[in-house]
Formats: structure tokens, sequence, C-alpha cells
């Protein structure tokens, strides 16, 4: 990525943690050459890390996102609770009010901007306007934002299944328990990171739709899988291997090899976009390659693999 991507920024939850904000995502911008966007982005994101150290729970983490061409601004924290915006603020007197707005103010700053809620928490985003105005001018970009909450997704797909599906058996030998929670979170972190572009910029990004989509059914597949409760336990308890035995829905082989291109393109979509999120390190795709492609290989009858790689977790720089 040549130096393209950001580190994110952990706060405390204490007050000086909006100026350190403030001051990170200037100094960010300015070294990605968006010094337009650093105004509106320093109003959004004192509003969000505010709204965090009062409502929500640490870590507080601010980090950015996106592409060069359009950057996003993202708050994460553990709330499950979703945001939402005062109707009110819509209204003249208000826009002109300089306290309590709260998440009014991150919308009528941004070109748009939403949030995100899973088991791990939630994530508030936005991408800063180029300029900043008063009064009603702001609103160009409307009110209303995208909330995402994966589990409602998922749970209204797994409704429409009527009856059990038919399984198979997967062996997953040796699973690098602490390798796989580290490829966990960046395929979280990529999944969500397609979605968002193909939800505000799907004419640019075409390809993230199609991730994007997959990545909701191996989750609603997850769901039904038996077994999967080993693999956590491996993970809370610090477990550097596993095997592993799972029972899942016999759709899950063409998932998984579907999924498995998927992120392989997406390697190449990262570095060709110039995502300000990074690629699958190395060892991480190595992992992978192993992991999905291990579903297909035993529903065609081969005996299983096991892993064969390192079980350190080595740095993505």
């Amino acid at each position: 990525m040549d130096g393209v991507v950001s580190i994110p920024l952990l706060l405390e939850p204490e007050p000086q943690s909006v100026g350190r904000a403030r001051s990170w995502v200037v100094q960010e911008l300015r070294g990605l050459g968006r010094d337009d966007l650093a105004d509106a982005a320093e109003l959004g994101v004192s509003e969000l890390v505010t709204n965090a150290i009062l409502h929500a729970s640490p870590p507080i983490t601010v980090r950015l996102a996106g592409t060069l061409t359009h950057p996003r601004v993202e708050v994460a924290d553990r709330s499950l609770r979703p945001p939402a915006v005062n109707a009110e603020m819509a209204e003249g007197d208000m826009l002109l009010s300089t306290v309590g707005r709260g998440l009014g103010l991150v919308a009528l700053y941004s070109a748009t901007w939403g949030a995100e809620v899973s088991s791990a928490g939630k994530v508030v985003w936005f991408e800063p306007m180029h300029d900043t105005h008063d009064g009603d001018e702001l609103a160009q970009g409307g009110l209303a934002g995208d909330v995402f909450d994966l589990d409602q997704v998922v749970a209204a797909r797994l409704a429409d299944v009527s009856e059990p599906p038919p399984t198979l058996t997967v062996r997953l030998l040796g699973m690098p328990v602490r390798l796989f929670a580290a490829y966990r979170g960046w395929y979280d972190e990529l999944r969500r990171e397609l979605r968002l572009l193909s939800l505000v910029h799907g004419s640019v990004y075409p390809v993230a739709q199609e991730i994007s989509e997959v990545a909701v059914q191996v989750e609603a597949e997850r769901r039904q899988v038996r077994g999967i409760e080993r693999l956590e336990e491996a993970i809370r308890s610090g477990e550097d291997r596993v095997d592993l035995e799972y029972v899942v829905p016999a759709s899950a082989p063409d998932t998984m090899e579907r999924l498995r291109g998927l992120l392989a393109s997406a390697d190449e979509f990262c570095r060709e976009q110039k995502l300000l999120s990074v690629e699958a390190p190395p060892q991480q795709a190595a992992l992978r390659e192993w992991y999905l492609g291990e579903f297909a290989r035993q529903r065609d009858g081969q005996d299983p693999t096991p892993w064969s790689g390192d079980y350190g977790v080595e740095s993505a720089e």
C-alpha cells in the first residue's frame, strides 16, 4: 500500500481524548493530501468521540478507512446500541445551536454516514464533506444514515429456512487458533469495508457488491454449524492449536469456495483501489487458502489435510 494505510488511534474514555481525536484526524487527512476534508472531519469526529465517552463502552478506536478518493472516519466501541439522529436537527434554530446536536451534527457535515452493529460492538462512520457551511445548506447530505445490524440481517435470512438443511462433516486438523483469530479480525474489517463501498459507491466499486452478498451467506451458514463452540473456547483460553470437527450445511463448501476466490480478488482490489484497509498478510492468506479449501476437498471425499504453516502470528507490516 506504499504508506497509504492509516494506523488506528486508541482512546481512553476521558475528555482529553476528544482533542486527541481532532488533532489526529486532521493530521492523517493532511498526510493523505485531503486537507479539503479536515474541517468537516474534525467537527464530526469530535461529536462521535464525545458520544462514545458519554454513552458507550471502551475501548474506543478512531480510524480512517475507505479510499483516497472517498476517505471515511470511523469510531468503534463495544456498545451494541445503534445510533439515532434527533429529527429536530433539521430545524434552523437547532442548526445554530452549539451543544446537544450529537449525531445530527455528524450527519450535517457528512456526504453520507451510518453505523454497523455486530456482536463485537458498533462502528459509527461518516464521509466528511469537502466544504462546511452554515444553516440549511448543511442538510444537503440528508440526516438519515445507514444503520446495519448483521445479527438482524442474518436472522431474517435464517427465518426463511423452513427445514434443517442437509449436512456434512468437515475436520480441521491443527487449526492455528491465534492466527485464525487475527484472520477473523481482518476478514470482519474487510467485510464491513466492502459493504460500505458497495452501499455508498456501488457504481464505482462493483466488485464490493458480490463479496458483501456472499459474506452474509457465510455468516448465515456459520450460525448453523455444530462444533464451532470448540474454536471459540480455544480462542478464549489462548490455546495454540486445536483439532475441530464441524457439522456444516451441505451448501457450505460451495459458499466457501466462492468466498475463497472472491477474497483472492479482494487482495488485488485493495491494491488497485488504494483502500485504506490492508490486504491480507501472506500468513493469513495462506491460512485462508487452507481453511476455505478444506470444505470443498472433504466434500469431494478427500481426507483432511492438517495445517502445515506456522503457529505464531507474524506482524502485518
